[in-house]
């Protein structure tokens, strides 16, 4: 026991960086709200330095400051958890980098060294790579930009390392107004107007009202892939495109350049997690709010002076009292268990679960609670749950479970099992190998459950390329994925340009097919713990250890075969990829979920997957299969959990039917 208090001695966290700790560093803190020059000035230091790092929240913002940089003469690389590109051809690293801040470099020396959105440094998930950056980064000069209500907690923390600590304060540069009028109905947006809302839902219905209104909008949300939020904010702020409505949630308040007129609410209630997993509705903070705002009116563009309001009167007030509200200053940076830490715990528990191992530290562990936290470690727990069965070595385990992957989304948590299995059996996943698994090639999305699922394809080849730049040598095709991930990206950007069609498609064929993944299956996962899983299917590899996964995955299974049927775009997309790097993919074949009148059928009918017109096409068709099969004497009584009949797999054919 005391060995393992030692371990978990968190009250020093600054003594973890000897290098930074060697040389004296000088903090400059550009604080000020949005749009008021503040990272610009950092990043003309940052240009001009001899050598520096960008330590920035999104890969969206890494890229940018990597594409300005080179084009500014400044040779810079971009190093992000999926991605590394160099400025020069040989590949030789440059004295500049890009990264996002979990990827930045405690060891190498820089002159100058630039933390954007320092406030971040609080976030219950990821404020400890703030954190780390802040104290571990070896730079002469550190750059900090957010906002000032992080000051105090950086000088106290500062005060400590005995570093010299410089603030400069920035006002916005342009004008922003808060009208004291509402919108009130679709008919009075205009042109410039950024209508901001916190579920899918909502980004669907408000973006048919328009459009039946004959005025085109470009739309943002969280999870689409980073090319896609790039067009769509291109279409947006191009003078010569017709589209000049945004329908975006958050995810716009930081990472893209937008010329913003005016931001509507459309709402004030933002869902989050209770530390009991459950969901609730809440007011956005005044943090979030002014964050949102202050993207109205941006500085040498189209609209400089920005105006805020909401879309139903009733709201007016109340965003005038959030917005009014003093920023409570921050007060503690986050910290997490590293994994030698784990490691150390795991020699004197040898028998814990990886799960185990975390809660213990966080138990156990000692903290300067005036000035640090223990992030929620329940994501992590979460992937270690999910993976506990799988023999990987400790070190290993660890990776994995820090994976970035969105765990509301069943396939991506699906497939995210899968890699870890077939990384135990020391086989390395190959492109064919992942083809087979995601069900490649995709046609272009016909509804909206399509286009969901196509996102979740787009993080679990994330997952893939997250994961080779750490195993290399067992995810070898990272190349050839990210090709297939470009592509994958048109076929998003396709179906988001047609997001109204698709939601107008899917109300044709049932009235509930719109599905909001605020109610997750990372939730769903924490609800059903503790009395069991809904459905539990074998593994199609064939090892007999059961997936844990709801009815929701077993959809998206059943959805393949609607996918596979390929539009003339979709095959010009992806033959030449193809036939150049899958050559056996034509002929693998997916197993599907039988059809039939129980849980499944229905639940594929009420979440849009599938209409009453095609599933009874396709009982017919299946029908004639097995009468083909009963008169050819191989009939079979087999039928599914659900009650569903199936035929059984010929004994004379290879192959999965």
């Amino acid at each position: 026991m005391e060995d393992l208090q030692k371990i978990s001695d968190l009250r020093l966290p600054a003594n973890w960086y000897p290098e930074a700790r060697s040389i004296q560093r000088k903090i400059i803190f550009h604080a000020g709200p949005t749009n008021s020059g503040k990272t610009y000035h950092a990043l003309n230091r940052f240009l001009t330095a001899k050598s520096g790092i960008y330590c920035g929240p999104l890969k969206l913002l890494a890229s940018e400051v990597f594409q300005k940089s080179n084009n500014a003469g400044t040779p810079c690389d971009l190093v992000t958890g999926e991605e590394r590109r160099y400025a020069r051809a040989d590949e030789v690293a440059s004295n500049h980098v890009a990264c996002t801040v979990e990827m930045a470099s405690v060891t190498s020396p820089y002159e100058v060294a630039i933390i954007d959105e320092i406030q971040m440094i609080r976030d219950t998930q990821r404020g400890w790579a703030w954190t780390r950056a802040l104290l571990g980064l070896c730079a002469q000069e550190v750059h900090l930009c957010g906002e000032a209500s992080t000051i105090d907690l950086v000088q106290e923390l500062m005060t400590g390392t005995g570093d010299e600590m410089e603030v400069r304060r920035y006002k916005r540069l342009t004008s922003l107004e808060y009208l004291n009028k509402a919108v009130e109905k679709f008919e009075n947006v205009r042109p410039g107007d950024c209508i901001v809302c916190f579920s899918k839902n909502d980004i669907y219905y408000i973006s048919r009202q328009l459009e039946s209104l004959k005025k085109e909008c470009a739309v943002i949300y969280g999870g689409l892939p980073p090319g896609t939020k790039l067009a769509q904010a291109e279409k947006f702020n191009n003078p010569n495109d017709p589209c000049k409505i945004m329908v975006a949630t958050d995810a716009i308040g930081m990472g893209l350049n937008l010329a913003i007129k005016r931001i509507i609410f459309y709402s004030l209630m933002k869902p989050h997690l209770t530390e009991s997993g459950e969901k609730e509705m809440d007011v956005i903070t005044t943090s979030q709010a002014l964050q949102i705002a202050g993207r109205a009116g941006r500085y040498k563009t189209t609209y400089e002076n920005g105006e805020v309001t909401t879309f139903r009167q009733a709201d007016l007030g109340l965003l005038k009292e959030i917005v009014a509200r003093p920023i409570d200053p921050i007060e503690q940076a986050g910290l997490h268990p590293t994994a030698d830490q784990i490691e150390l715990f795991a020699y004197h528990l040898p028998h814990a679960t990886l799960s185990n191992l975390m809660d213990i530290f966080v138990t156990l562990s000692q903290l300067d609670n005036d000035k640090y936290f223990m992030c929620n470690v329940d994501d992590f727990k979460f992937l270690a749950d999910m993976i506990e069965h799988v023999p990987l070595q400790l070190r290993v385990r660890y990776v994995f479970c820090c994976a970035p992957i969105p765990k509301k989304q069943p396939f991506v948590c699906t497939m995210f099992l899968k890699f870890a299995r077939q990384f135990s059996r020391n086989e390395p996943l190959t492109l064919d190998w992942v083809c087979r698994q995601i069900g490649w090639p995709f046609a272009t999305p016909s509804v909206i459950a399509d286009l969901l699922h196509l996102e979740g394809v787009f993080d679990v080849l994330d997952l893939y390329l997250w994961l080779s730049y750490r195993f290399p040598d067992m995810f070898p095709d990272a190349e050839h994925v990210r090709d297939m991930q470009r592509e994958l990206d048109q076929i998003i950007q396709l179906g988001v340009a047609n997001i109204t069609r698709l939601v107008q498609a899917a109300e044709v064929k049932t009235a509930s097919a719109v599905i909001d993944d605020e109610d997750d299956f990372q939730i769903k996962h924490r609800r059903q713990k503790s009395m069991g899983y809904d459905d539990e299917v074998k593994d199609e590899e064939g090892d007999g250890v059961p997936v844990k996964v709801n009815t929701f995955q077993n959809a998206k299974l059943n959805g393949q075969q609607r996918l596979h049927s390929e539009s003339p775009l979709q095959s010009q997309l992806s033959t030449s990829f193809l036939k150049a790097k899958t050559p056996s993919q034509s002929s693998a074949s997916h197993s599907g979920v039988k059809l039939g009148q129980g849980r499944l059928a229905s639940k594929l009918i009420q979440q849009g997957m599938l209409s009453p017109e095609l599933l009874a096409a396709l009982q017919a068709e299946w029908g004639s299969q097995v009468n083909k099969a009963k008169s050819s004497g191989h009939s079979d009584n087999n039928s599914d959990r659900n009650g569903n009949s199936s035929p059984r797999k010929p004994h004379h054919r290879k192959g999965r039917r």
